[in-house]
């Protein structure tokens, strides 16, 4: 018997506020200075959705600890001046968490300060206040499972009785292996078919994921001209 859905736990970039696109610009713009030209299929591959230490961790092993540090370093600097020359949260999703009635907190590859601020420029720190989780909190970032699990663990819900929300290969990898439903956003970077698997909705409008959730087919929402 499949439980019912009692909370919605949100990834942050590229669900909640539109900066993975910007992140996927940076992380080629930063391979360019510093010896490892990437293409944005690569970037989405490697770091999309992933933490800091597994990032770094990679980094360190293709250009050394010293050019890692600093490829770090930059990147948080110029994601934060990008941010405050203006982000918006990803498209539909005020629309969507006005539909919504279940609890839902955040959890992100992302670190507290990071998610302050880009929460906060979009206006949508004060919405998840409280339930607010980063990886730094867990042994393990995505794909493993800990930091979904930890998630549930504190808002007190059965993992089975969870739905995810993210946008990234790692990220709805995570929520499988941790035994929620995962709801994968392709309306970034990350293409469809990284997201899709077992026990997975892929879905391209955040407007349409109230009723996802709810379990109404998509087609049924749209008008018949745009059905497929």
């Amino acid at each position: 018997m499949i439980k019912p859905i009692e909370l919605v736990i949100f990834d942050c970039d590229g669900v909640l506020v539109d900066t993975e696109r910007l992140a996927v610009r940076l992380q080629i713009a930063l391979g360019a200075e510093l010896g490892w030209p990437l293409t944005a299929d690569e970037v989405v591959e490697r770091f999309i959705g992933r933490s800091k230490e597994s990032i770094v961790e990679q980094l360190t092993e293709r250009l050394g600890a010293q050019t890692a540090g600093l490829w770090w370093s930059r990147l948080m600097e110029r994601h934060r001046d990008a941010v405050d020359l203006g982000i918006d949260p990803v498209d539909g999703l005020p629309e969507a968490l006005a539909a919504l009635t279940l609890p839902t907190c955040v959890a992100s590859s992302g670190s507290h300060e990071k998610m302050r601020h880009t929460l906060g420029r979009t206006g949508l720190y004060d919405h998840f206040a409280g339930r607010i989780y980063s990886a730094s909190e867990v042994p393990r970032g995505k794909p493993a499972p800990d930091l979904f699990l930890y998630a549930a663990r504190r808002m007190g819900v059965d993992p089975a009785a969870c739905a995810v929300v993210e946008d990234s290969g790692p990220g709805v990898a995570a929520a499988r292996a941790a035994g929620m439903r995962a709801f994968g956003y392709a309306g970034g970077p990350t293409p469809a078919g990284r997201l899709e698997g077992p026990g997975t909705v892929v879905f391209d409008d955040m407007r349409e994921l109230p009723d996802l959730l709810a379990g109404i087919p998509a087609e049924a929402g749209r008008p018949p001209e745009l059905r497929h």
